[in-house]
């Protein structure tokens, strides 16, 4: 074992005789157990500033960052194991009895955080320059600002440049040079992100020279203008977002409910079951699966998740709802005891807690379109699945026969059943799809929040509320009032706060039911009448 450790620290020594800007000692203890904070961070910025040909600042850098520094006798030693190594030589040596650890607190870890950074800019690998370049514009440093004109005079990536160009202006607001100062405004004024309109509210409180201070108040009035487009389109995103939750919540209860008049307060049960469905097939490709195709998943979760759902709404209407049918208020009673029988079901078999469901790879993510907006995958995902989804069942229900016999039953029950149509088989049907279709909207919910025996009752109350503005029966209402209050919910939750805005809407829900009890479309023809 001797000739191994003295092999390798006569390898260590070999190629620090190769590097041309070797540590030393000096550098080493200074940059560990320097007077104070500030001494140690310019012990580092200054070594940062030289190339590191053999990778050893960056070594030492590391062992910084991970407490692995000890000092003694004005020498430091990193520790590796059961070995100290000289971060100078890189040779195997003995650690003094009295050696200290070093203690880094967050400012040193935040410089540590910066060097190593601004070493990664000498990288081949332009993602990682342009990591680096993030953080250095993130953390400005007049220190950095050497090293940051060196690496622009030969950078080619021109996002790089970018960031490094940011990067020196925000380092050069704290110069004492009022017209460098002056001229770094200009610059960051150009820059429209939340990140430049902070760096400059920051230097407007300690900013003292007028010329500079007026400057900075006019690039936060540009940058304000700017980013206020961003916050007003992701806005209606998000509304846009919510509604499509509301609208997969509530497309089934415009089924059971607005077709079939069952009050249906176990439909938000129905949505949760379509989540642990997915849940399970999550589990089983986790389980049995290779890895390369957990991504698949959520795809067959879809028509499990259907299935499932369908299935528990076929035995709830041939077991209970089909003895209830025109007594509406008789079925709020028994779906609500429903409704607390497969809570406890599910916590019985999963427990209380809440389960964990992953979206797949090419669902994380986002696009960003603006500084300040960026689009999450998983919300756009959702917004097209449940506008598929409307169009499946708007063509189901027009255009097939299970459809027409849907209408006709909901119109005319009597009727239908003179011209041959199994009225009771019909409404085992549309209760199913009905069913099934919450269950598309737990899986969906799956991807965007917690999984748990509490999910449905969270989408209960809003699904009713959709389907009464929209009107009883309407498709299209329903989709109006999903995408309204989604739009309507987020804009006053930025003007007014989340519970002030629920409360608006609830008002605005109650005035418009008073003048306008049919909703927003209201039945035409004798159907209306009856």
């Amino acid at each position: 074992m001797n000739i191994l450790h003295k092999a390798m620290a006569a390898a260590l020594g070999l190629l620090l005789s190769l590097s041309c800007h070797a540590l030393t000692a000096e550098q080493t203890f200074a940059m560990a157990a320097a007077q104070d904070n500030d001494a140690r961070a310019a012990a580092i910025n200054t070594a940062v500033l030289e190339p590191d040909d053999g990778g050893r600042l960056a070594a030492y850098l590391q062992a910084l960052a991970d407490d692995a520094v000890r000092t003694a006798g004005g020498k430091a030693f990193v520790i590796q194991g059961e070995r100290a190594i000289d971060p100078a030589t890189g040779a195997v040596t003995t650690l003094p009895a009295d050696a200290e650890e070093i203690v880094n607190n967050n400012y040193l870890r935040g410089v540590i955080e910066s060097a190593q950074a601004a070493l990664a800019l000498n990288s081949a690998d332009v993602q990682a320059r342009r990591a680096a370049a993030q953080k250095l514009a993130a953390e400005p440093d007049a220190a950095r600002l050497p090293l940051i004109d060196k690496v622009l005079a030969g950078e080619p990536d021109a996002q790089v440049k970018a960031m490094l160009e940011r990067a020196k202006a925000a380092s050069l607001l704290g110069s004492e040079d009022s017209a460098e100062r002056l001229q770094a405004v200009q610059q960051l004024a150009q820059i429209h992100t939340p990140e430049t309109q902070l760096l400059l509210n920051q230097r407007l409180a300690d900013e003292s020279d007028p010329a500079v201070q007026k400057a900075i108040r006019s690039a936060l009035s540009s940058i304000a203008e700017s980013l206020a487009w961003g916050e007003r389109l992701g806005a209606i995103f998000s509304g846009l977002s919510l509604g499509s939750v509301l609208l997969l919540a509530a497309l089934g209860l415009a089924i059971t409910y607005g077709l079939m008049g069952v009050i249906n307060m176990a439909h938000g049960e129905l949505i949760m079951i379509g989540a642990y469905a997915t849940y399970l097939v999550q589990v089983l490709f986790q389980r049995w699966m290779p890895d390369s195709a957990f991504g698949w998943y959520l795809v067959v979760a879809v028509p499990v998740s259907f299935v499932v759902a369908a299935l528990v709404g076929a035995v709830l209407e041939r077991g209970v709802i089909r003895f209830l049918y025109g007594r509406p208020l008789e079925t709020l009673l028994a779906t609500f005891g429903i409704s607390l029988v497969l809570q406890q079901t599910v916590r019985s078999l999963f427990g209380a807690q809440n389960v964990g469901v992953e979206n797949p790879a090419w669902m994380s993510g986002g696009v960003s379109l603006l500084p300040n907006l960026t689009l999450p995958f998983n919300r756009i995902a959702i917004i097209v699945f449940a506008f598929a989804v409307l169009g499946a069942v708007a063509f189901m229900i027009a255009r097939t026969r299970l459809g027409l016999f849907v209408r006709g039953v909901t119109q005319n029950r009597s009727m239908a059943s003179c011209v041959g149509v199994n009225t009771a088989r019909t409404d085992t049907y549309a209760f199913a799809l009905g069913s099934g279709i919450a269950g598309l909207a737990g899986c969906a919910l799956s991807q965007i929040g917690n999984v748990g025996p509490d999910l449905g009752q969270n989408y209960i109350v809003d699904s009713f509320l959709v389907v009464v503005l929209g009107g009883v029966g309407q498709l299209a209402g329903t989709v109006y009032a999903a995408l309204g209050l989604g739009v309507l919910s987020k804009l006053l939750e930025g003007w007014a706060g989340a519970v002030l805005a629920k409360i608006a809407v609830l008002l605005f829900i109650v005035v418009f039911i008073q003048k306008r009890p049919q909703g927003i479309f209201a039945l035409k023809g004798r159907s209306a009448e009856a």
